[in-house]
């Protein structure tokens, strides 16, 4: 079996939880499956940064920069289906939402959320128009379809109209594992100034969907003696401008500390200064930063909406993403309760313990497989459209 890797959407540093997909899952795929042929299909920025796509499998460097978001769909849609067939694939797995809508190849394509649906002020522009059009037609012209959380099929089943027996869930590993040391305590406290001060810890990135404004205001109903220092890391964007102000209004800028992005030990050392960790994300396409947290022992509350409770399952507090009430409410009982935060590291760490790469590999290859052995696979011919309910 050959498969091809379609990758031409990948800017490193720029495509979130796909790129951590794609980092995580491809020396996965490589340990569990030897005996089958990789073959990447990359852009100029990928092959300029270095990765598991350089390293672990065999790749192939297209002429176009995906930056620029009209090259990536030219290369995706015009290019590939002619260069994985000059390559010889058998199959063209997309990791991240979309993907060629033709070709003498069979097609996998993972689809991670329909946030442009959901929550459609998350894209806006040609983005927003362009994911409108190709996401629902990598979907239906595909094989087999990945869907990353039962919550994820549901909505390709709903909102796109795919059949639910095309749709294989197979849930990702825990994100960003721990390979380096954390920093020390006194030296992370002495670089970001955190004093002796309690620390919550939110990480995510600081878009509106994340749900950080009512954060903010949950924060703020804390009492002023009980308020831990809320540390907010992620790629700055032009949301947080608006969440700094939110700040300043509520009277809660010097209990909030925004950083951008973290060295890995400065994130580890976080993690284990945090006394807990909130998520309240509104809509979610698996909950990876959930995970991360419960990996390394942080008890966590978190959202109940979308993908997250069945990521989180028992091991953490969830709470309405909606009630400003419910988030502080949640936020206070794991402050205030040592037993509480004990029992829910425990149980976070046998929960994330649950997940893993490997895992995902594994159920990603038997897609492989089922794919293949459709009629449309084994023809190599392009799916027809699943007709609309």
């Amino acid at each position: 079996m050959h498969v091809g890797l379609n990758l031409i959407y990948l800017v490193p540093g720029e495509t979130g939880g796909p790129e951590i997909y794609a980092r995580e899952l491809i020396p996965a795929l490589t340990r569990v499956a030897p005996e089958i042929r990789f073959t990447a299909f990359i852009n100029r920025e990928a092959a300029a940064s270095g990765g598991p796509w350089m390293d672990e499998v065999e790749h192939v460097e297209m002429p176009l920069r995906a930056a620029n978001r009209v090259n990536w769909v030219r290369g995706e849609q015009l290019m590939l289906p002619r260069w994985g067939a000059r390559h010889g694939v058998d199959l063209m797995h997309s990791l991240a939402n979309t993907g060629p809508t033709r070709g003498r190849f069979a097609r996998v394509t993972t689809v991670h959320d329909l946030l442009y649906l959901i929550v459609p002020e998350a894209h806006f522009g040609l983005r927003g128009a362009g994911m409108r059009v190709l996401v629902p037609a990598a979907a239906r012209r595909s094989d087999r379809v990945i869907a990353i959380s039962r919550s994820t099929r549901d909505d390709v089943v709903d909102r796109l109209h795919v059949r639910p027996e095309r749709i294989d869930v197979i849930p990702q590993g825990i994100g960003v594992s721990a390979t380096q040391e954390a920093m020390p305590e006194a030296e992370l406290r002495g670089r970001f100034d955190l004093g002796d001060r309690t620390v919550l810890l939110s990480v995510s990135t600081k878009r509106a969907h994340k749900n950080l404004r009512r954060l903010l205001e949950a924060h703020a109903l804390i009492p002023a003696d009980e308020r831990p220092l809320l540390i907010l890391p992620g790629y700055p964007t032009p949301h947080e401008e608006e969440l700094r102000r939110q700040a300043s209004e509520l009277g809660i800028a010097h209990d909030v500390l925004f950083l951008g992005w973290l060295e890995p030990a400065e994130l580890e050392g976080l993690y284990a200064v945090a006394e807990c960790f909130v998520f309240t994300s509104r809509y979610e396409g698996f909950g990876m930063t959930v995970l991360e947290a419960m990996a390394r022992g942080v008890p966590v509350a978190c959202s109940n909406a979308s993908a997250i409770p069945e990521v989180a399952g028992d091991a953490a507090l969830l709470f309405d993403p909606e009630s400003v009430e419910e988030i502080s409410g949640a936020i206070r009982s794991l402050l205030v309760d040592p037993d509480l935060r004990a029992r829910l590291s425990d149980a976070g760490r046998r929960r994330a313990a649950e997940f893993s790469w490997e895992r995902t590999a594994r159920g990603t290859v038997e897609t492989y497989r089922r794919a293949l052995a459709s009629p449309r696979g084994a023809a190599g011919v392009p799916s027809p459209t699943v007709p609309t309910r």
